[in-house]
């Protein structure tokens, strides 16, 4: 069977699934006892097994079911969960990525056999279910002699309530049979919900389900291991039910028994004078086993989608949908193209001589149309930046371990969501700035216990919402930037002059640290102090159009913030004029208007300036930055005032054409050099404008 379409599924699937497999060991850690999170693990190990078996990767398959085998005893009481299981835990996890890498880029798992990690979930295996084997033996034998009949009778173990009792009463009575049966998919099926569905319906076009354990919801929704167990009334013999959910494929075994109601749990003989109610329902046998069949099964198989419905106060289940990110951005594409018509359009009507009210409606109704569907294919795009966050508790327990510090990471606003493609490219800086904050920030346990602080030390993930921006704050409660250190170190390196470090800023000083290979560690370790780091954060954060900037108190910690656009492709502007050409600039970095006049501009230190109430600004003149003669003519100039963290400038224009949202359009290869150039937009009237980057200029 040819299984190289179901690789993508797969490797989705397979993500997910080891993101929830690191979160579940790390809640293992924290609380060994913890059932839950112990089922959650062996069903993901499961699920994995089954995957990998699939598509023929029998050595993911060999690690996952000795993981299953594990959390199988530990399940059963047999095993205790120890420290030392959880360092193995995780490289397993490990060993698992490193499958996963190696499939998504050759479709081949590799020749790494692990055998070192088989052999210790092996060894943790032997040894805690030695000593219980006997005493489970003899446990055994005598659960055999059980009056149940044995355990694999497991419809003894329901209990039914009296509606159920007299409905099966009734069923006896009116010559139907009555069996009890239990279900067992096999080990590798990859789809129980689909297979369980499968025997519900061969079973309810030849009879009734009266009662499912687990609930047919839970089978629904793939809540149970690999067995199942059904109270079934039907015409046709034993045998013949049995067959029907043998024959569907995938099913390991199938066991039943005409069902003996004294046997069953709480079971008691109902009043021989039955209730009202009862007594009405005895006229109508069929209204009195179709009740409780929606009560108790709704079996999958019987519903239609108009007839399904949740059950109370359960979540609804499976409403995502995967979307491949090529077709998210033919869509994006096309919303574009669609803004572009509505900026024509807008223009022609400017054109008309008889501008009709009908035809301004139409404009109106485009502009309303088009603002709707940009907002929907955005959420689409948008997805919780916890895809990227979830593998950093993992990160920073192996670094606690490394670097022989104590510490918690909190996070909050998981949920934020942003741009997929500005997701899947933040993952990196943010490691970056943990890794700092382990490393630099936090002291070590002494030195906190001789400041008063806290020996166990904290970093924080912090992300939300602030307008059309997302902030991501990585902060710590540790020692803080030295800026004497990284001044030293600057002059050391001959950055800058110890003349200039004199007049320098804290910030200024600060913001050295961002400078290729600047590192002021005192070593190199396998964590840090490489100096590649911090310009990698500035670089990728500038290129998806964001900033970051550092807050710090020595001593007390320090705040790496991150602000990043809430998407990329569609931004609203200031359209602008230099020169007779026509540019953009983002509302976002722009924060007021001014018109100065040309007597108001001084000279410091041979740059132009304003002093803006109280604050003085440096002007750039667009029109030699820009190299295009300036067509203004008026003493009174038109100033943009940009804004950029605590950076400040004033962009002089020859005039303002107003607000426009645009969409951008990158510029390729053909213009990288211009860095204050971020990309170009097509006007209504068809001409090209050149979109200004505030950020690159200041």
């Amino acid at each position: 069977m040819d299984v190289s379409q179901y690789l993508e599924i797969f490797l989705d699937e397979t993500k997910e699934h080891l993101q929830n497999l690191n979160t579940q060991i790390l809640e293992l850690e924290a609380d060994s006892e913890n059932m839950d999170t112990i089922n959650e693990i062996f069903r993901a190990a499961h699920s994995l097994k089954g995957m990998a078996g699939t598509m023929g990767y029998k050595r993911m398959q060999n690690l996952t079911h000795d993981m299953e085998n594990v959390f199988s005893e530990v399940r059963n009481g047999n095993i205790k969960v120890q420290p030392e299981m959880i360092d193995v835990l995780f490289q397993c996890l490990d060993a698992l990525e490193e499958y996963t890498n190696n499939i998504q880029q050759t479709t081949d798992e590799g020749t790494n056999d692990n055998e070192p990690l088989i052999k210790m979930l092996n060894d943790i295996l032997n040894k805690e279910t030695a000593a219980k084997e006997e005493p489970k033996a003899e446990a055994k034998a005598e659960n055999a002699d059980a009056g149940t009949g044995g355990s694999d009778k497991k419809w003894y173990d329901i209990a039914l309530d009296d509606s159920q009792i007299h409905v099966i009463e009734e069923a006896k009575k009116s010559g139907q049979k009555v069996y009890g049966m239990n279900v067992t998919i096999q080990e590798s099926c990859i789809l129980k919900a689909a297979r369980a569905f499968l025997v519900f319906k061969a079973i309810e076009e030849n009879g009734e389900i009266l009662v499912s354990n687990p609930s047919a919801q839970d089978v629904e929704d793939e809540k149970f291991d690999r067995d199942f167990t059904l109270i079934v009334v039907s015409e046709l013999e034993l045998d013949d039910v049995i067959k029907l959910a043998a024959d569907v494929s995938e099913i390991e075994k199938v066991i039943g028994e005409p069902l003996a109601l004294e046997k069953t749990k709480n079971y008691r003989p109902l009043d021989d004078e039955p209730a009202p109610a009862a007594a009405a329902e005895k006229t109508k046998p069929a209204a009195v086993e179709e009740k409780p069949k929606q009560q108790q099964t709704a079996a999958p198989a019987a519903k239609s989608g108009t007839e399904k419905k949740p059950a109370a106060g359960k979540p609804v289940v499976n409403r995502t949908v995967r979307v491949d990110i090529e077709k998210l951005d033919v869509l994006m594409n096309l919303v574009s193209e669609l803004i572009i018509a509505k900026n024509s359009l807008v223009s022609a009507s400017g054109l008309e001589q008889n501008n009709s009210s009908g035809f301004n409606e139409q404009i109106e109704y485009l502009e309303s149309v088009t603002t709707n569907l940009h907002e929907s294919v955005m959420k689409v795009r948008m997805v919780p930046i916890e895809s990227v966050v979830s593998k950093f508790p993992r990160m920073i327990r192996d670094l606690s371990k490394t670097l022989n510090k104590k510490m918690e990471l909190y996070m909050t606003g998981e949920e934020t969501e942003l741009d997929r493609t500005v997701v899947d490219e933040i993952g990196d800086p943010l490691m970056h700035l943990l890794r700092n904050s382990a490393d630099h920030g936090l002291e070590d346990a002494e030195l906190r216990k001789q400041r008063g602080k806290n020996p166990v030390g904290s970093i924080f993930l912090d992300a939300y919402q602030d307008g059309n921006n997302v902030v991501i704050e990585v902060r710590d409660d540790g020692n803080g930037i030295d800026t004497e250190a990284v001044k030293q170190k600057a002059i050391e390196r001959g950055t800058i002059t110890p003349e200039q470090a004199e007049n320098m800023s804290e910030k200024e000083i600060i913001d050295l640290l961002f400078l290729p290979s600047f590192s002021t560690a005192k070593k190199v370790t396998d964590v840090s102090g490489r100096g590649v780091g911090l310009d990698v954060v500035k670089s990728k954060i500038e290129s998806l159009s964001g900033e970051v900037e550092v807050k710090s108190k020595l001593g007390e910690g320090s705040t790496w913030t991150i602000r990043l656009p809430l998407t990329l492709a569609i931004i609203q502007t200031l359209m602008v004029v230099v020169g007779g050409e026509k540019y953009a600039i983002s509302l976002g970095s722009i924060q007021t208007i001014e018109n100065v006049m040309a007597s108001d501009i001084k000279l410091v230190e041979n740059k132009e300036v304003i002093n803006l109430r109280g604050m003085v600004i440096p002007l750039i003149r667009m029109n030699e930055l820009l190299d295009i003669e300036s067509k203004a003519t008026d003493d009174s100039l038109i100033v943009v005032i940009v804004k950029k963290g605590d950076k400040i400038a004033g962009l002089i224009v020859d005039d303002l054409i107003g607000q426009q949202e645009i969409v951008i359009k990158s510029l390729g290869a053909y213009i990288k050099q211009c860095k204050f150039i971020s990309g170009a937009t097509i006007l209504g009237d068809g001409e090209v404008a050149l979109i200004l980057d505030a950020n690159a200029l200041l």
